[in-house]
């Protein structure tokens, strides 16, 4: 072999064969190990607390399966529905998304393999993603985040591979993943829009003169169509609850300075410098070969932040920053004269990269009690972030909206086995808003409670359930309008938790003798937000 082809092979040593095979070797043991852990801490604190106000109605949701909800797209309700059929209790319902984290490390890793990353760059990468602070506390709940990255960069990993390979027909899977993706939430289409953006940036722009990206195009269209056709035949309520959010101010609108600074928090300052060294790979470093992915993260980024969107909302595009920055870490220690062949700055970089996820993994996790989760955030100057403008609790909104349901539907259940038997068979129970209602149903059986209406969000669909209720029992509700609708109203008690969301502590009446059926007033209570 010449001394020019010796250099040539040196030179490669870490990047793809134009075949696409790394010449690095997967680390499947040290996968194996941080999925174990992640999936080990999920499943472990799983029953700590209780059931998220989301969980609720998407528990409902599954019992009343359909091709679209207002305010969700279909799949978490057949995910709810599967763990009714597992028995639906918390550990068995918090199984996925834990399951779903595990997989997202995993194939971080995976990517950081495609990627030209050997041992050091997988471990790396793979344990920013186990630390990221906010992917700690999305994979603790079930809901669509928690699902969404590993669609996301399921569809990056595609695109790594067509770029590697030069096989334009890999574009089919993507389209098969971002329609699955689309169909866990609709959120996906602002992915698809800056993909495009990134192609036609860079020299990838050639795929549209191809048809297989076409073609992707349609399968994912083809796999989202039922629930479009759901769409249609609703009027678009997605669209119109989307409306209402924005006109009645519910979420926090931060400015882009503040914005930037608070994606840096919830991703873990300590962990800046690796997505941010990904993000300057892919488009000024050893990476530039997939610039498309940093166009890719610059569009989507720029585009949430002039939306005003929530801080979550940017989250499931990182872990490709990890996976390349881990990359270019390792290649920059390898080329640092005093870290060659030494193992300490490697062993320092992981040591103090764990050691400030450990810090700051519990005001992330259900693993405190509410007073110590506290005192442990006001030992370490933690301000918890406010996603909306009436939040109200003493604690991060996702653990405050797990406290106090079991306690609520007990009360209803007082206020309801209290009236006279005559007068109860003739009572329905009508809430202001999904987790009431979601709590009702599931624990009100106990108590021999009817089903809960409520006309919040998709429960707006499901009616009175051919209840014709004479009497109700009302839970955010209030007297101005009970009045109109009804002969009487008594205030039976007040719900108060402390550690719940404060919009929950309010009285809880009982209208005696409606007006009017609720079945012809039952537009009145329509509540999309």
């Amino acid at each position: 072999m010449s001394t020019t082809a010796m250099k040539t092979v040196g030179t490669n040593a870490i990047s793809p064969h134009p075949s696409g095979s790394p010449p690095v070797v997967f680390a499947f043991g040290i996968a194996a190990l941080l999925t174990g852990i992640k999936l080990l801490i999920h499943l472990s604190l799983s029953g700590r607390y209780g059931y998220f106000r989301d969980e609720l109605y998407y528990l409902d949701c599954g019992r009343h399966l359909g091709f679209g909800y207002v305010d969700h797209a279909p799949m978490i309700g057949l995910v709810a529905r599967t763990a009714l059929l597992l028995g639906g209790a918390l550990p068995v319902l918090r199984m996925f998304p834990a399951l779903a984290g595990a997989l997202l490390v995993a194939l971080t890793m995976l990517m950081t393999w495609r990627l030209g990353g050997d041992k050091f760059a997988q471990t790396l990468a793979g344990l920013s993603i186990l630390l990221v602070p906010i992917y700690l506390a999305m994979d603790s709940l079930m809901t669509m985040n928690t699902f969404e990255p590993l669609f996301w960069m399921g569809c990056i990993y595609v695109l790594i591979r067509i770029i590697q390979t030069g096989d334009s027909r890999l574009w089919i899977w993507f389209g098969v993943l971002a329609g699955l993706g689309l169909m866990n939430k609709h959120s996906t289409g602002f992915f698809g829009v800056v993909v495009v953006i990134g192609l036609l940036l860079t020299e990838h722009r050639r795929e549209f003169a191809k048809p297989w990206i076409w073609i992707a195009a349609l399968v994912a269209v083809f796999i989202l169509s039922p629930n479009l056709i759901w769409q249609i035949h609703h009027h678009f309520p997605t669209l119109e609850d989307l409306h209402n959010v924005r006109v009645t101010g519910k979420n926090i609108e931060l400015p882009p300075l503040k914005f930037i600074l608070q994606q840096i928090l919830v991703m873990h300052p300590v962990l800046f410098c690796i997505w941010i060294a990904g993000l300057w790979h892919f488009l000024l470093g050893g990476g530039k070969k997939y610039r498309l992915l940093g166009w890719t993260f610059l569009a989507f980024f720029g585009m949430m932040m002039a939306l005003h969107g929530k801080d979550y909302y940017v989250i499931p595009i990182y872990p490709m920053l990890f996976a390349g920055g881990a990359v270019a870490l390792d290649s920059a220690l390898g080329h640092w004269r005093l870290t060659q062949g030494k193992l300490w700055p490697k062993a320092a970089m992981i040591t103090f990269i764990v050691i400030n996820g450990a810090l700051l993994a519990p005001l992330m996790l259900p693993l405190l009690s509410p007073e110590k989760y506290v005192a442990y955030g006001r030992a370490l100057h933690y301000i918890p972030p406010k996603q909306e403008t009436h939040q109200e609790s003493q604690w991060p909104q996702p653990w405050a909206d797990q406290f106090g349901w079991p306690e609520l539907v007990s009360q209803v259940a007082q206020i309801y086995n209290s009236l006279p038997p005559e007068e109860r068979s003739k009572t329905g129970i009508l809430t202001g808003n999904y987790g009431e209602a979601g709590a009702i149903d599931l624990f009100g059986s106990k108590y021999g409670l009817p089903t809960a209406m409520s006309g919040h969000q998709t429960y707006y669909y499901w009616g009175t359930h051919g209840i014709e209720p004479v009497n109700l029992i009302t839970l955010q509700y209030g007297p101005r309008y009970l009045n109109e609708i009804c002969n009487s109203v008594e205030t039976a008690t007040t719900h108060h938790n402390s550690w719940g969301m404060g919009e929950e502590n309010q009285a809880i009446y009982v209208c005696h003798g409606l007006r009017k059926p609720l079945a012809e007033i039952w537009a009145d209570q329509k509540h999309w937000n």
